[in-house]
């Protein structure tokens, strides 16, 4: 009953609840992203959700669009803005996804939307994460986030599908806030965010 009534309806009343209590807060972080980015305060792309069905997901834009000479976008450290990187340590980035979840695109917890450019690129287990909604947070963000590799971050997300409940996902979201207090797991060891996953 959790699983196919109850979650939703948690989702979409806290995402209300969430969005309204937080409005503030958005507002100030949309206006000194729009004054870093010239005008763009939000990032929008397509990422798969359940069953691989393709939405949009909606951030808060931490990066510029800086380019070279040759008309290539910098790497992400150089174009991490100062605000960005503020917005991005304090998972305030995180906060513009609540209308996905009220659009039903995505749930509070569930297994990171990724690209869809690597949806041919799971093995038949891995492709598994996308049995349910994709989340905000989930249960390999709490075990590691963007500081651990990507088979054992979807090991950990197939592990969520088989054991969802409601007692799991209250875990996931305690645990998420002392993430987010103490800032853990947010950059991976050798960029500001999780490098591309290439395949098995």
């Amino acid at each position: 009953m959790y699983t196919h009534f109850l979650k939703r309806f948690f989702d979409l009343l806290t995402a209300i609840l969430g969005l309204l209590m937080l409005s503030p807060v958005f507002l100030l972080v949309a206006l000194f992203l729009m004054i870093a980015n010239n005008g763009k305060p939000f990032f929008f792309q397509s990422r798969p959700g359940r069953a691989g069905r393709i939405f949009k997901i909606v951030k808060f834009k931490t990066m510029n669009d800086k380019r070279d000479a040759a008309g290539n976008l910098l790497s992400d450290a150089k174009r991490l803005t100062p605000v960005g990187a503020f917005v991005r340590k304090t998972s305030l980035d995180e906060i513009p996804q609540l209308l996905n979840v009220i659009k039903g695109e995505m749930s509070l917890i569930g297994p990171r939307p990724l690209l869809p450019e690597y949806l041919p690129l799971y093995s038949k287990e891995q492709n598994r994460r996308h049995e349910v909604r994709p989340g905000i947070t989930g249960w390999a963000q709490i075990n590691g986030r963007n500081a651990i590799g990507w088979a054992q971050k979807f090991e950990l997300d197939v592990w969520y599908v088989d054991n969802l409940s409601f007692w799991l996902d209250l875990k996931i979201i305690l645990l998420t806030i002392k993430k987010v207090i103490v800032k853990e797991g947010i950059s991976s060891d050798t960029s500001v965010t999780m490098e591309k996953f290439t395949g098995n």
